[in-house]
């Protein structure tokens, strides 16, 4: 059967927040002073969702020392598994450096790999401080420091990776399994364009070679927060000066649309101007977008869904430099219509235009990158979130599925339904 991978977390500090004396850390001593850290949900959830299981390994010497009751230890660890997908919580009581479960030992991390068949060597430890480091080094697992800067040792050796919170932890390990998963994506001639607004998420991403490009648009942007398109789109720009970005056109003149998109290719010789194929009056756009081709405006058609459109726009952009076409096929898809012959049929139509590369845009699933691949669809975007349910790729069914009456069973017990 295929082993289980899993992000083991330290308690305090990574969590919850620690209560710092004399630069030191301490944990709270009730479920009233226990307060989550700001992004633990989030960042855990999205590790769910990819498919790692979360186990905290904490220890717990006041219980020992009798400043700490056992029982009360219990009721936060009870809390915090009612808020926080937690797929087990193990805890080490002892004050004795020579307990095999006390970290820096790895005695939780073993016997937590035993009964969830756990292969640590593509596992992470995440501790914010060094015997958590050490804990997971010597399990095998990669590790990631929160760094505080507590009055006491760092990790020696560092860790593998060092941030300042949990949700960085979590990009990072995202991006890394991103990597490691599969050789499957490598091997597809698909090229993978992440499609966010996320700045950190797009600059951890950028790291991964795997990801030949990026696109945005207004709604993303939106809901990323963003309040300033040209400050926003500088900082990513001189962030990533190598691989294609595609931003987007806000206005609804075709004028106004002109003049934005002269300015927002002037920021960087990568940038590729999304223009929609019409506006919001349904005007097509080809005018606009044939006239910013000759003008030598690297553009991307967005928000086509018919094979008319795929045929005006690739005319309007012949007489230009390098282009893209995106076809929302995941819109077509929620309307009730197989995507795949409409995009099999732009792919055909496209290779008498060779400078203008097809997008599978807006997918749903996965299992849109490979039927891409299949049909020789150059390139697809994939969101934040797809890009991190490719470690689900090849994944054990049943496997997935004892998972899944699993999860259903912990969150019926969390809820306290009774019939």
């Amino acid at each position: 059967a295929q082993m289980n991978t899993a992000v083991f977390l330290d308690r305090d500090g990574v969590l919850n927040r620690a209560i710092i004396c004399n630069g030191k850390p301490f944990p709270p001593d009730s479920v009233e002073t226990m307060e989550i850290l700001p992004g633990v949900a989030d960042a855990m959830e999205s590790l769910r969702v990819a498919g790692f299981l979360q186990i905290v390994v904490t220890n717990q010497p006041d219980v020992a020392r009798g400043t700490q009751t056992r029982e009360t230890v219990e009721a936060m660890h009870k809390h915090l598994q009612s808020v926080l997908p937690i797929t087990q919580i193990m805890a080490c009581y002892d004050d004795c450096e020579t307990s095999p479960r006390r970290k820096p030992k790895p005695g939780m991390l073993l016997e937590a790999a035993d009964s969830h068949a756990i292969a640590l060597s593509q596992s992470f430890m995440i501790g914010d401080r060094w015997r958590d480091v050490e804990a997971g080094r010597r399990a095998g697992c990669h590790t990631v420091f929160i760094d505080y800067g507590y009055s006491e040792p760092r990790p020696e050796p560092p860790a593998d990776y060092t941030c300042l919170n949990l949700q960085e932890a979590a990009a990072w390990i995202l991006n890394h399994n991103l990597q490691e998963v599969t050789n499957a994506p490598s091997l597809l001639k698909t090229r993978i364009f992440a499609d966010g607004a996320d700045r950190s998420g797009i600059l951890e991403l950028y790291k991964n070679p795997l990801i030949k490009g990026f696109t945005t648009n207004p709604t993303l942007m939106r809901a990323s927060g963003i309040v300033n398109f040209e400050a926003f789109a500088r900082d990513i720009l001189s962030q990533i000066p190598d691989r294609p970005f595609s931003l987007e056109v806000f206005s609804d003149d075709f004028e106004e649309m002109a003049r934005q998109a002269k300015k927002i290719a002037s920021w960087g010789p990568n940038v590729y101007v999304k223009i929609p194929i019409t506006n919001t009056k349904g005007i097509s756009s080809a005018g606009l977008i044939q006239s910013l081709a000759k003008d030598g405006l690297k553009l991307n058609v967005t928000a086509l869904m018919t094979l008319t459109q795929v045929r005006e726009s690739a005319l309007a952009l012949a007489c230009g430099p390098s282009s893209f076409i995106s076809v929302f096929a995941g819109r077509i898809a929620d309307t009730g219509r197989d995507p795949v012959p409409i995009m099999q049929s732009a792919v055909s139509f496209l290779s008498d235009f060779p400078k203008s590369e097809l997008i599978w845009a807006s997918p749903r699933e996965i299992l849109n990158l490979f039927q891409a691949d299949q049909i020789g669809c150059p390139i697809i975007t994939l969101a934040h979130p797809l890009l991190e349910k490719l470690g689900l790729y090849g994944k054990d069914l049943e496997d997935f599925s004892l998972e899944t009456v699993k999860m259903f069973y912990k969150d019926a017990l969390k809820s306290g339904f009774n019939v």
